[in-house]
């Protein structure tokens, strides 16, 4: 039997293939690497190649078929680089192989294959007699060059024993997320003692309360940990996440690992009155010990939860243990978090990554206002721990217009009412105290609301409109992810998250589709007193069908009961935690197929669920006959198919554009990576000109289609994000790409009658 090649990388990292009888021991491959094209003679035994990076083969993207991917490449060209010690020479040596697309491979400085194309798999590429005699004994130099032009991209080489091929090696976990050097303003000011300190539950405001925001101990341990840490070596900042740059950590949770926080805490307890732990987001799933003992758990990682820790805590110091674990995808509702960030998907986000906080409440108190109205009326529908009266005032400024009480639904009546819309957002400020039987004060909360109603009409033409307080609307605003070069999910701080909302209004813009994400409760109320509409996504998880957008006979995914009905039980706490905000005026359950499942039961749930609202049950389909809207997405220029709506498929449904533009246009020093693919859709602009003149182009056929019936639009999008370059700001929103002013001024064409 021939013996295998024995490879022993000279450099920093190693590369082993065994001899027959040790085929079992894992072959590691590691490269120097650069994406520049590097300097004459490159390939050559002499070159230095020590100032290259360092990275794990194979090199591409995850989607490339046969792949195994080591490091993320997502550029046109790499240089590869390895270094080996081969005892003796195999009787048949030949290239064990993967490219995706041109490649070039030299061994010693003699190029000795070059081949066209792309493979799905490893192939045997058989190195041509008169080359072999590069092979030696001794110290070898493996150099690579691969181009890709277009779709999934993949490389690697190994020379090999044609009569004894190793089995290739898994490829290792990536621990460390990509580590980018932006960072915004507002997160360059983020300290322990200034982060996130506002208020966080503006709609149920209480005196009483304590941020648990700041530095808190972490540890990471195996999933079968059940035992909380005995010492805590490492720090993170919270709410920021274990993957963010603000978090201070940087370091991605695996399936098999559990992420644990530690802090103390003070508290002066009081008679009759109980302690109330608030999270306002942990991904995904987690219990909470307070001094030990275990106070309650949460699965979903996007809603706020609140557990009642009195019987738990004591007067003085204690100690709060959060364990977390995550997995990320799977089944787990999302939305555009990957383990391996590629295109549309950004990077995971494990933990808290919302303002944690303590408050204190009477023993029987006001857990939630729910708030509705009309075009004469608000009604206050008080949830109460225990029973109990509740009465309500309403102010306009410091003037009282309404009051009234009651324990389960409360009417008031209001003269003159001032409307809320984008033009005019006007808010009633509730004052709401619950009373015991000889009506003394037990707890008294603060909220508001704004009148108004959303509906829809058919215009003279017979097209289907969105309205506002019963007049006609069109909906007009961008795709906004949401996502932070220094936070992730997090934005850095309420400033920071308020710029982009007083932005895009400034732009002309009258509502945001906040995408695959909720955001913060204060979110919300920004745009509540800012008068911006909002259409609310679900976030997105699971197995999904075939994306056939708005053909007839769509299908659904199918769903196992179980994660059918943790879907749902997310989807009702996120309404639950928003409905009393006037600015959200469509709730969108799925978008683009992404997890599209029992389509007609969930559209009849969400409208049920919500009378005040409109539903828009599959942005981009797949369509089926359910809630209120027909959207469809077509890039880069708007379009809808109207002759899709043959047979009146259409006929009882409001027609959007609900994604369309996507201009990319790359601004130097402000990317998240400079070395990877940024993109857009459809091809870069050659300047900044051209940019505009697409955006302009995409406007103006957006008008010629709302002239024909189209009732919305969504511009995607209002940020670049990690690879994205085709947001109005860039990712850090330090470089404005068509400034505010100009944007609005092209966006009264929308608003014409």
């Amino acid at each position: 039997m021939h013996q295998l090649l024995k490879c022993m990388v000279l450099s920093l990292f190693c590369c082993t293939i065994s001899v027959p009888e040790m085929f079992a021991q894992e072959l590691v491959d590691a490269w120097n690497y650069t994406l520049d094209t590097p300097a004459p003679g490159w390939e050559a035994t002499s070159f230095d190649a020590s100032h290259w990076k360092q990275g794990e083969g194979g090199f591409g993207t995850l989607e490339t078929p046969g792949s195994r991917i080591g490091t993320l490449w997502e550029s046109n060209n790499i240089w590869l680089r390895k270094s080996f010690e081969c005892n003796s020479i195999p009787a048949k040596p030949l290239l064990w192989m993967h490219h995706d697309e041109a490649t070039e491979v030299y061994l010693n400085g003699v190029l000795i294959s070059e081949v066209k194309g792309y493979t799905n798999e490893y192939e045997r590429v058989q190195i041509p007699k008169d080359k072999l005699a590069a092979l030696k004994i001794g110290t070898n130099i493996l150099a690579v060059h691969c181009n890709q032009t277009g779709g999934g991209q993949f490389i690697d080489v190994h020379v090999v024993d044609g009569d004894n091929i190793p089995r290739l090696p898994r490829t290792k976990r990536e621990a460390t997320p990509f580590k980018s050097e932006l960072i915004t303003t507002w997160g360059a000011e983020v300290t322990s003692k200034n982060v996130w300190s506002e208020y966080p539950r503006p709609l149920l405001q209480r005196q009483q309360w304590q941020n648990l925001n700041g530095d808190w101990n972490y540890a990471i341990t195996e999933h079968s940990e059940t035992d909380a840490p005995e010492e805590w070596a490492w720090k993170i900042l919270v709410p920021f996440c274990l993957e963010a740059k603000l978090g201070g950590v940087q370091k991605k949770l695996a399936d098999d690992e559990v992420l644990w926080y530690q802090r103390t805490f003070d508290v002066s307890l009081n008679e009759n009155r109980r302690q109330l732990l608030n999270f306002e987001a942990v991904d995904y799933r987690c219990e909470v010990l307070v001094n030990g003992q275990s106070v309650g758990t949460h699965q979903g990682g996007n809603t706020p939860f609140a557990l009642d820790i009195t019987e738990s805590v004591k007067n003085g110091k204690n100690e709060l243990v959060v364990r977390v674990e995550d997995e990320t995808e799977e089944w787990q509702l999302n939305g555009k978090q990957r383990r391996n960030p590629n295109g549309i998907f950004y990077t995971q986000v494990s933990g808290i990554w919302q303002t944690v906080w303590l408050e204190e409440v009477p023993s029987t108190y006001l857990v939630d206002l729910k708030i509705s109205t009309n075009l004469n009326s608000i009604t206050v529908k008080p949830v109460v721990a225990s029973n109990g009266n509740v009465r309500v005032v309403v102010k306009d400024g410091d003037q009282v217009v309404a009051e009234g009480s009651g324990s389960e639904s409360i009417q008031l009546q209001i003269e003159n009412p001032k409307l809320w819309s984008p033009g005019y957002p006007h808010l009633y400020s509730i004052e709401a105290t619950l009373l015991d039987a000889d009506g003394k004060a037990l707890d008294r909360v603060t909220s508001y609301t704004g009148m108004r109603t959303v509906g829809k009409v058919k215009d003279e033409n017979g097209n289907w409109r969105f309205t506002l307080n019963g007049e006609i609307l069109f909906h007009w605003g961008p795709l906004d992810q949401g996502w932070w070069p220094d936070g992730l999910l997090t934005p850095p701080s309420d400033e920071a998250m308020l710029f982009d909302i007083e932005w895009l209004k400034s732009a002309g813009f009258n509502m945001i589709r906040k995408h695959i994400k909720v955001e913060p409760r204060r979110y919300s109320y920004h745009c509540d007193r800012l008068g911006m509409l909002v259409w609310q996504d679900q976030v997105s998880a699971g197995r999904t069908p075939p994306w056939t957008r708005l053909d007839p006979n769509p299908q659904d995914a199918d769903w196992p009961d179980v994660e059918h009905e943790q879907f749902l039980y997310e989807f009702e706490e996120m309404i639950s935690e928003l409905e009393s905000h006037p600015s959200i005026v469509v709730w969108t359950p799925f978008n683009e197929a992404w997890g599209q499942h029992r389509t007609i039961e969930v559209g009849q749930w969400t409208s049920e669920r919500d009378l005040t609202r409109l539903v828009n049950i599959a942005s981009g389909g797949n369509f089926w006959p359910a809630g209120d809207v027909v959207d469809h997405h077509e890039y880069p220029h708007p379009g809808f198919p109207f002759e899709l709506g043959k047979n009146d498929r259409f006929e009882d449904y409001i027609k959007v554009v609900g994604e369309f533009g996507g201009h990319g246009y790359p601004v130097k020093d402000h990317l998240w990576d400079a070395n990877r693919r940024n993109w857009g859709y459809g091809s870069l602009p050659k300047d900044e000109a051209e940019y505009k003149e697409r955006y302009i182009t995409s406007l103006k056929i957006l008008n010629e289609l709302r002239l024909k019936g189209i009732a919305a639009g969504v511009y995607t999008q209002t940020t670049d994000v990690e690879g994205e370059i085709n947001g109005l700001l860039t990712y850090d929103r330090k470089v404005i790409k068509i400034s505010a002013e100009e944007l609005a001024e092209m966006h009264k064409v929308l608003y014409q009658k």
